[in-house]
């Protein structure tokens, strides 16, 4: 059974993921190809989006949220999905045993984003892909200085998530080259698009 954890999650996403966060996923998703690993699984909202038969390893580090990432995945008839409790600073994976690493909204909440883009460097296949749909420091001047100014009291209050995280320019220092970054949401939101060396 999922915990009360899970369902208030997914209640309080709800609203995003109708009015635009599920429109981004899907494109994002459908990028994906050969062995995919998913950092941040959460409650396994982007689970059924995945095309079919696709293998997928999600690893999340709250157990009650894999439950309900277990549960979406079945629902959705998709038998090549494993979850996996693990950290993205220490991933349990052997180098190169992926050729698509997926996040969505995780690295605003990783402790130590450059670490974490270390490991799934190692865990990355040479030319692999990473592909990330992040909320992200505004892009304009009036959004700057709004996550400026709101994070302190957002982190307060949530524990974990940062609203102004600048996640494309982390992964460029990670050693990642970035293809593509695509903003939405007055540039709140991003999808980034890099490869691994």
């Amino acid at each position: 059974m999922d915990s009360l954890d899970a369902r208030n999650y997914d209640r309080g996403m709800w609203t995003l993921e109708r009015l635009s966060l599920r429109r981004l996923r899907r494109p994002l998703l459908a990028a994906a190809r050969g062995n995919v690993l998913e950092i941040g699984a959460g409650t396994g909202a982007n689970l059924p989006l995945y095309e079919p038969g696709l293998p997928v390893v999600a690893v999340e580090l709250r157990p009650e949220r894999l439950a309900a990432a277990a549960r979406k995945a079945r629902v959705a008839g998709h038998t090549n999905v494993t979850v996996a409790a693990a950290n993205a600073h220490d991933l349990p994976f052997p180098v190169a045993s992926f050729d698509t690493v997926v996040g969505t909204l995780v690295f605003c909440s990783i402790a130590d984003p450059p670490a974490a883009l270390a490991e799934i460097r190692r865990v990355l296949r040479p030319g692999g892909q990473l592909l990330l749909l992040e909320h992200v420091r505004g892009q304009t001047p009036l959004t700057r200085r709004l996550t400026d100014w709101l994070h302190p009291l957002w982190l307060a209050l949530q524990g974990e998530c940062h609203l102004n995280r600048e996640t494309a320019a982390t992964v460029a220092s990670a050693g990642f080259r970035v293809a593509r970054v695509e903003s939405h949401g007055r540039g709140l939101l991003q999808i980034i698009h890099a490869t691994a060396p």
